[in-house]
Protein backbone atom coordinates (compact mmCIF):
# COMPACT_ATOMS: atom_id res chain seq x y z
CA UNK A 1 0.00 0.00 0.00
CA UNK A 2 1.28 3.30 -1.01
CA UNK A 3 1.08 6.61 0.88
CA UNK A 4 0.78 8.35 -1.56
CA UNK A 5 -2.21 7.01 -2.83
CA UNK A 6 -5.26 4.21 -2.29
CA UNK A 7 -7.84 3.11 -4.47
CA UNK A 8 -11.56 3.46 -3.96
CA UNK A 9 -14.23 0.92 -5.63
CA UNK A 10 -17.31 -0.06 -7.00
CA UNK A 11 -19.14 -2.64 -8.25
CA UNK A 12 -22.02 -2.50 -10.55
CA UNK A 13 -23.85 -5.49 -11.93
CA UNK A 14 -20.67 -7.33 -13.15
CA UNK A 15 -18.47 -4.30 -13.72
CA UNK A 16 -15.92 -3.13 -11.16
CA UNK A 17 -14.72 0.37 -11.34
CA UNK A 18 -11.87 2.19 -9.62
CA UNK A 19 -10.46 5.33 -9.17
CA UNK A 20 -6.52 6.26 -7.63
CA UNK A 21 -7.64 8.81 -4.51
CA UNK A 22 -5.23 10.20 -2.28
CA UNK A 23 -5.15 8.77 0.97
CA UNK A 24 -6.25 11.44 3.78
CA UNK A 25 -8.63 13.76 0.95
CA UNK A 26 -10.52 10.70 -0.16
CA UNK A 27 -10.56 9.91 4.15
CA UNK A 28 -12.18 13.45 4.45
CA UNK A 29 -14.41 13.33 1.71
CA UNK A 30 -15.71 9.69 3.20
CA UNK A 31 -16.78 10.89 6.20
CA UNK A 32 -18.40 13.80 5.08
CA UNK A 33 -16.16 16.05 4.91
CA UNK A 34 -16.08 19.64 2.12
CA UNK A 35 -13.50 18.40 0.05
CA UNK A 36 -13.47 18.70 -3.80
CA UNK A 37 -13.37 15.68 -5.96
CA UNK A 38 -10.98 17.33 -7.46
CA UNK A 39 -8.77 17.45 -4.94
CA UNK A 40 -9.69 13.84 -4.12
CA UNK A 41 -8.45 12.17 -6.95
CA UNK A 42 -4.57 11.09 -8.13
CA UNK A 43 -5.05 11.19 -11.83
CA UNK A 44 -8.97 11.74 -14.11
CA UNK A 45 -9.43 7.66 -14.83
CA UNK A 46 -11.80 5.25 -14.75
CA UNK A 47 -10.02 2.16 -13.96
CA UNK A 48 -11.38 -1.29 -14.57
CA UNK A 49 -8.26 -2.57 -12.97
CA UNK A 50 -6.43 -0.10 -11.62
CA UNK A 51 -3.30 -2.38 -10.55
CA UNK A 52 -2.84 -3.41 -14.08
CA UNK A 53 -3.75 0.27 -15.69
CA UNK A 54 -6.99 -1.28 -17.71
CA UNK A 55 -9.33 1.77 -18.22
CA UNK A 56 -12.98 1.22 -17.98
CA UNK A 57 -14.39 1.85 -21.53
CA UNK A 58 -16.76 4.59 -22.09
CA UNK A 59 -19.37 2.65 -23.86
CA UNK A 60 -19.46 1.07 -20.18
CA UNK A 61 -19.07 4.26 -18.16
CA UNK A 62 -22.25 5.93 -20.05
CA UNK A 63 -23.88 2.20 -19.64
CA UNK A 64 -23.23 2.38 -15.69
CA UNK A 65 -23.01 5.85 -15.13
CA UNK A 66 -24.77 7.70 -17.39
CA UNK A 67 -21.62 9.69 -17.82
CA UNK A 68 -18.14 10.02 -19.22
CA UNK A 69 -16.96 12.90 -17.03
CA UNK A 70 -14.57 11.25 -14.23
CA UNK A 71 -15.30 13.70 -11.63
CA UNK A 72 -19.01 12.92 -11.75
CA UNK A 73 -18.26 9.04 -11.31
CA UNK A 74 -15.64 9.28 -9.22
CA UNK A 75 -18.05 11.00 -6.72
CA UNK A 76 -20.59 8.28 -7.05
CA UNK A 77 -17.81 6.07 -6.42
CA UNK A 78 -16.53 7.87 -3.51
CA UNK A 79 -19.78 7.93 -1.66
CA UNK A 80 -21.29 4.73 -2.93
CA UNK A 81 -18.16 2.31 -2.95
CA UNK A 82 -15.28 1.11 -0.69
CA UNK A 83 -12.31 3.69 -0.07
CA UNK A 84 -9.39 1.08 0.22
CA UNK A 85 -7.84 2.72 3.90
CA UNK A 86 -4.41 2.89 4.23
CA UNK A 87 -2.91 0.62 7.48
CA UNK A 88 -2.42 3.33 9.57
CA UNK A 89 -5.82 4.77 8.95
CA UNK A 90 -7.48 2.19 9.64
CA UNK A 91 -5.80 1.22 12.95
CA UNK A 92 -5.95 5.43 13.94
CA UNK A 93 -10.33 4.60 12.72
CA UNK A 94 -10.67 1.61 14.59
CA UNK A 95 -8.89 3.59 17.81
CA UNK A 96 -10.58 6.26 17.81
CA UNK A 97 -13.83 4.44 17.31
CA UNK A 98 -13.19 1.94 20.09
CA UNK A 99 -12.90 5.15 22.41
CA UNK A 100 -16.48 6.05 21.38
CA UNK A 101 -18.18 2.96 21.77
CA UNK A 102 -16.07 3.00 25.42
CA UNK A 103 -17.53 6.26 26.10
CA UNK A 104 -21.60 5.50 24.90
CA UNK A 105 -21.07 2.45 26.83
CA UNK A 106 -20.00 4.35 30.12
CA UNK A 107 -22.55 7.21 29.82
CA UNK A 108 -25.37 4.97 29.02
CA UNK A 109 -24.93 1.41 30.98
CA UNK A 110 -24.67 0.80 34.30
CA UNK A 111 -23.64 -2.26 36.66
CA UNK A 112 -27.05 -3.96 37.91
CA UNK A 113 -25.21 -5.14 41.08
CA UNK A 114 -24.36 -1.90 42.15
CA UNK A 115 -26.28 0.65 40.27
CA UNK A 116 -23.66 2.78 39.05
CA UNK A 117 -21.53 2.72 35.84
CA UNK A 118 -18.61 0.75 34.29
CA UNK A 119 -15.18 2.43 34.89
CA UNK A 120 -14.31 3.03 31.27
CA UNK A 121 -10.87 0.79 31.91
CA UNK A 122 -13.43 -2.14 32.89
CA UNK A 123 -15.36 -1.83 29.51
CA UNK A 124 -11.85 -1.55 27.89
CA UNK A 125 -10.43 -4.48 29.79
CA UNK A 126 -13.44 -6.42 28.85
CA UNK A 127 -13.92 -5.66 25.16
CA UNK A 128 -10.03 -7.22 25.09
CA UNK A 129 -10.94 -10.39 26.22
CA UNK A 130 -13.89 -10.79 23.29
CA UNK A 131 -13.71 -10.69 19.53
CA UNK A 132 -14.88 -7.54 18.30
CA UNK A 133 -15.04 -6.42 14.32
CA UNK A 134 -15.29 -2.62 14.81
CA UNK A 135 -16.40 -0.94 11.40
CA UNK A 136 -14.37 2.12 10.85
CA UNK A 137 -17.10 3.85 9.19
CA UNK A 138 -20.23 3.09 11.33
CA UNK A 139 -21.57 4.88 13.65
CA UNK A 140 -20.12 4.53 17.36
CA UNK A 141 -23.66 4.96 18.91
CA UNK A 142 -25.08 1.69 16.46
CA UNK A 143 -22.25 -0.25 17.51
CA UNK A 144 -22.33 0.16 20.70
CA UNK A 145 -25.64 -1.78 21.02
CA UNK A 146 -23.55 -4.67 19.44
CA UNK A 147 -20.92 -4.43 21.80
CA UNK A 148 -23.34 -4.46 25.05
CA UNK A 149 -24.64 -7.70 23.73
CA UNK A 150 -21.34 -9.55 23.17
CA UNK A 151 -20.27 -8.07 26.64
CA UNK A 152 -22.73 -9.48 29.01
CA UNK A 153 -21.76 -12.62 29.07
CA UNK A 154 -18.21 -11.33 31.23
CA UNK A 155 -19.53 -7.94 32.63
CA UNK A 156 -22.83 -7.22 33.58
CA UNK A 157 -24.36 -4.59 32.24
CA UNK A 158 -28.13 -2.99 31.91
CA UNK A 159 -29.22 0.20 29.91
CA UNK A 160 -31.21 2.75 30.83
CA UNK A 161 -34.05 2.69 28.16
CA UNK A 162 -36.66 5.05 26.51
CA UNK A 163 -39.62 4.64 24.05
CA UNK A 164 -39.98 6.69 21.16
CA UNK A 165 -42.90 6.57 18.82
CA UNK A 166 -42.77 7.37 15.51
CA UNK A 167 -44.69 8.38 12.46
CA UNK A 168 -42.86 8.10 8.54
CA UNK A 169 -44.66 8.99 5.41
CA UNK A 170 -44.42 6.80 2.69
CA UNK A 171 -41.54 7.03 0.55
CA UNK A 172 -39.04 6.80 3.47
CA UNK A 173 -40.78 4.12 5.36
CA UNK A 174 -38.98 1.15 4.30
CA UNK A 175 -35.52 2.42 4.73
CA UNK A 176 -36.51 3.90 8.15
CA UNK A 177 -38.20 0.52 9.60
CA UNK A 178 -34.41 -1.00 8.89
CA UNK A 179 -32.66 1.81 10.75
CA UNK A 180 -35.01 1.74 13.51
CA UNK A 181 -33.95 -1.68 14.19
CA UNK A 182 -30.41 -1.12 14.15
CA UNK A 183 -30.96 1.48 17.14
CA UNK A 184 -33.41 -0.36 19.12
CA UNK A 185 -36.57 -3.14 19.50
CA UNK A 186 -39.23 -1.57 16.95
CA UNK A 187 -42.16 -2.94 19.71
CA UNK A 188 -45.27 -1.95 17.73
CA UNK A 189 -45.56 -1.40 14.44
CA UNK A 190 -48.53 -0.63 12.22
CA UNK A 191 -48.42 -0.25 8.27
CA UNK A 192 -51.27 1.76 7.30
CA UNK A 193 -52.98 1.27 3.72
CA UNK A 194 -51.60 4.61 2.10
CA UNK A 195 -47.53 2.86 2.52
CA UNK A 196 -47.16 5.38 5.96
CA UNK A 197 -45.57 3.38 9.48
CA UNK A 198 -46.19 4.01 12.74
CA UNK A 199 -44.02 2.28 15.52
CA UNK A 200 -42.82 2.14 19.05
CA UNK A 201 -39.04 2.04 19.10
CA UNK A 202 -37.39 1.22 22.24
CA UNK A 203 -33.24 2.05 22.71
CA UNK A 204 -30.82 3.15 24.83
CA UNK A 205 -31.32 6.77 26.76
CA UNK A 206 -28.11 8.22 24.94
CA UNK A 207 -28.87 7.17 21.61
CA UNK A 208 -31.65 9.34 21.00
CA UNK A 209 -29.59 12.00 19.71
CA UNK A 210 -28.06 9.99 17.14
CA UNK A 211 -31.64 8.72 15.87
CA UNK A 212 -32.89 12.08 15.70
CA UNK A 213 -30.47 12.97 13.56
CA UNK A 214 -30.05 9.55 11.08
CA UNK A 215 -33.48 9.18 10.63
CA UNK A 216 -33.99 13.32 10.32
CA UNK A 217 -31.35 12.83 7.33
CA UNK A 218 -32.88 9.68 5.94
CA UNK A 219 -36.63 11.00 5.91
CA UNK A 220 -35.41 14.77 5.08
CA UNK A 221 -36.74 16.34 8.30
CA UNK A 222 -40.26 14.97 7.85
CA UNK A 223 -40.39 12.46 10.57
CA UNK A 224 -43.15 12.71 13.63
CA UNK A 225 -41.89 11.54 16.93
CA UNK A 226 -42.87 11.59 20.71
CA UNK A 227 -41.14 10.51 23.67
CA UNK A 228 -43.22 8.00 25.60
CA UNK A 229 -43.26 7.83 29.47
Amino acid sequence: MSDKYTTARLTKGQEHFEILVKPQPALDYKLGKQVPISQVLLIEEIYSDSSKGTRASEEKLQKYFGSTDPQKIAEEVMKSGELQLTTEQRRQLIEEKRRQIVTIITRNAIDPRTGTPHPPLRIEQAMGQVRLSIDPYKSAEEQAKLVIEELRPILPLKLEQMRIAVKVFPEHAARAYNTFKSFGTVSREEWQSDGSLTAVVEMPAGMYGSFIDRVGKLTQGTIQTKVLT
